[in-house]
């Protein structure tokens, strides 16, 4: 791919902000597991397009706790859908360069709005999954647990625990639940230490808590990257905005970045 010269000055500008940091936040979202290939829920090569699903319900209505709970059978049919549209992609070369940059630098952390895994799969350690893993899967009412390489395992819609038969859950938040309290708590330690670095990535930074560490970098003066090739809720506030896709763009940061550092 050709790279503009604009782009290219800000890739230059970012290896240069890289050269004197030890720790970086790299915020993520959808954007970098399209390169994966993943269909998103709505918009270019959304799996739900139209108003409502063919139960005559919107996605998020569908995908919501309160359905879960009523309606067990509602959600797991398009969590499956969903689940069997993803099965086959794997984490990309954005998810590589992360993984990579954290054991380069003395401190890197990955906040991601993604459920799919892949920042550990790709072998990042320090991932704080904001909004859950679809493979984990656990009983509301006992302490079964379990992990799923796909739903393929799974026979019955909704699954049933094998200990008491209540209805089984992933561990994601749905629409209208709260956020985890342990990733919660983790991120605000890891915010309380501040970064020399932030990073947004593949994200639109609709929900609040994805705003802020970036509006907190600017306060504390710290420098801001937004990588998107669209404009966001953030796109006037970063420091530096790379209009690339995730993997193209991290790919071509870090590469430029090691060849400058063995000079």
């Amino acid at each position: 791919m050709v790279i503009d010269i604009a782009e290219s000055e800000n890739i230059r500008k970012v290896i240069q902000l890289l050269k004197g940091c030890q720790s970086i936040l790299f915020i993520t979202g959808a954007g970098v597991s399209a390169d994966s290939g993943l269909p998103t829920y709505r918009g270019i090569g959304g799996l739900y397009n139209d108003k409502a699903t063919e139960d005559g319900i919107p996605i998020e209505i569908a995908l919501a706790g309160e359905t879960l709970q009523s309606y067990p059978e509602i959600t797991w049919k398009y969590l499956s859908q969903i689940e069997n549209n993803c099965r086959q992609a794997k984490f990309n070369r954005a998810h590589q360069v992360i993984a990579e940059m954290e054991r380069h630098f003395k401190r890197v952390w990955v906040l991601t709005q993604n459920i799919d895994s892949f920042h550990g799969d790709a072998g990042s350690k320090n991932v704080i999954e904001i909004h859950g893993n679809m493979r984990k899967l656990r009983c509301p009412r006992c302490p079964w647990r379990s992990t799923v390489k796909d739903y393929s395992r799974i026979t019955q819609i909704p699954p049933l625990c094998p200990e008491c038969k209540g209805v089984v859950r992933p561990e994601v938040v749905f629409f209208g639940e709260m956020l985890p309290d342990y990733e919660c708590q983790v991120l605000s330690e890891e915010l309380a230490q501040g970064f020399d670095i932030y990073f947004s990535i593949g994200t639109t930074s609709v929900f609040p808590y994805i705003q802020q560490p970036i509006i907190e970098a600017k306060r504390l003066k710290r420098p801001t990257i937004e990588i998107n090739p669209a404009p966001t809720e953030l796109s006037r506030l970063v420091d530096i905005k790379i209009n690339l896709g995730a993997a193209v763009a991290l790919d071509e940061i870090w590469k430029a970045y090691l060849n400058n550092v063995r000079v």
